[in-house]
């Protein structure tokens, strides 16, 4: 028997509203059928734009496709419900800030009895005011303007009102129940943690060439620590969007300021690795893996992953592909803090790219969800502190897809 939601898709796709548009319908199909079968997972744009549009190569920075065919979408489903799908029994909608889709059923019309009327008690009516001159033209015209203005404030304020409800509608629909676990066993202090963001440290200048400071060669030299990558920064905004669904915050600060005290007193997530965020060089890191530069070879320079203690199967180290890039590998890994109370979260690939992986991977449904099946029970009280590592998809320079390869229990300290 078909789902009575994917009917309610096929009954939209083949109306007047959409059965001109096959990009479209193909759209709202693969959106549904993401949705029915896989409840949960974030649906990415790169994946649409793949898998519906057949862009094997997609940067969203600059191509807007997904983006305006999905409000292209949302615009025909608000066509077909006020019109041939007035009286259907399933409402189809795209909520704004997601690409899943949202099936809920038509609101019943609730019938009552009639209010009865009240009489309101006015006195006299005003006698009108004759318009005899400029002066009580132009008050009368103001006065007109501020009823139209009043009455456009109120409609704004009304659609305002309509948006936020819509998304937490949204919000409710999707289980995020592993994203409410996962952050929940960390974020259980009054305090809002410190998200910490490489900014590499170059010396020389744009226009002259640029490096990477070597402390022990570079002493004196004039030092830029104004650039942070685009993983960063897009880890930031996963990360921002994350805890906002979850009624949660945090502080954000560049490596560069991070104090001693901030690390002692607070939870840190640290987004980039220490080739890039050299704060992770001065707190407690890594037991079984460490970033390091590629001494020699065609890959010379670049970072890779070794694997101090690697288990049946693992590699000795994860190297990234050459550029440009297909394959990274990252870190997602919670450790001590410098303060042993305290947590520290390592979000971190060999690449700008892989980082971006890394914080997505603790910001999705899905892939929290594999988290949290190896991390297992965990006893009151107690926290799991663990190194993991991600083989990094990526096409385009983007992440497309994240799985974890090693999974490490942090061992007692000796």
């Amino acid at each position: 028997m078909l789902d009575p939601r994917a009917a309610e898709v096929e009954r939209v796709i083949v109306s007047s509203a959409l059965h001109s548009s096959e990009s479209l319908s193909r759209l709202l199909r693969y959106l549904a059928n993401r949705t029915i079968h896989d409840p949960g997972a974030t649906i990415r744009e790169h994946e649409i734009a793949a898998e519906v549009f057949g862009r094997s190569s997609f940067d969203p920075r600059i191509d807007s496709t997904v983006r305006v065919n999905i409000t292209r979408l949302r615009a025909k489903l608000l066509d077909y419900y006020n019109g041939p799908g007035s009286d259907d029994p399933i409402l189809v909608e795209l909520p704004k800030g997601s690409y899943g889709v949202l099936f809920q059923p038509r609101p019943m019309e609730v019938s009552g009895p009639s209010l009865p009327a009240v009489e309101v008690e006015t006195g006299p009516a005003p006698a009108p005011v004759p318009v005899r001159n400029g002066t009580n033209r132009l008050l009368l015209a103001g006065a007109i303007a501020m009823t139209i203005i009043s009455g456009m404030l109120a409609a704004t304020l009304m659609f305002e009102r309509r948006g936020r409800n819509e998304a937490g509608i949204a919000s409710a629909a999707v289980d995020n129940s592993a994203l409410r676990r996962f952050w929940g066993l960390l974020l259980n202090r009054p305090n809002e943690p410190w998200v910490v963001f490489s900014n590499a440290t170059f010396v020389g200048r744009p226009a002259t060439g640029m490096r990477y400071m070597v402390p022990s060669q570079d002493s004196g030299r004039e030092v830029l620590d104004l650039y942070t990558g685009i993983g960063e920064v897009l880890g930031i905004h996963a990360l921002d969007r994350t805890l906002t669904l979850i009624n949660r915050s945090a502080r954000v600060k560049r490596g560069g300021l991070l104090s001693l005290d901030d690390v002692e007193n607070n939870d840190v997530i640290y987004v980039g690795s220490p080739v890039e965020n050299l704060t992770l060089r001065d707190v407690p890191g890594l037991q079984d893996f460490e970033f390091k530069l590629i001494e020699d070879g065609p890959q010379k320079g670049e970072a890779s992953l070794v694997n101090l203690a690697p288990r049946d199967g693992e590699p000795k180290a994860f190297l990234p592909s050459p550029f440009p890039l297909t394959e990274d590998f990252a870190v997602v890994a919670l450790v001590p803090g410098l303060n042993p109370s305290r947590w520290a979260l390592i979000l971190a690939g060999t690449s700008t790219i892989g980082t971006e992986g890394a914080v997505e991977f603790v910001c999705r449904e899905d892939t929290v969800r594999d988290l949290l099946t190896r991390i297992g029970s965990i006893p009151q009280g107690a926290r799991a502190l663990f190194e993991a590592v991600l083989n990094v998809q990526i096409k385009g320079g983007v992440p497309v897809r994240s799985k974890l390869v090693a999974f490490h229990r942090r061992r007692p300290a000796a």
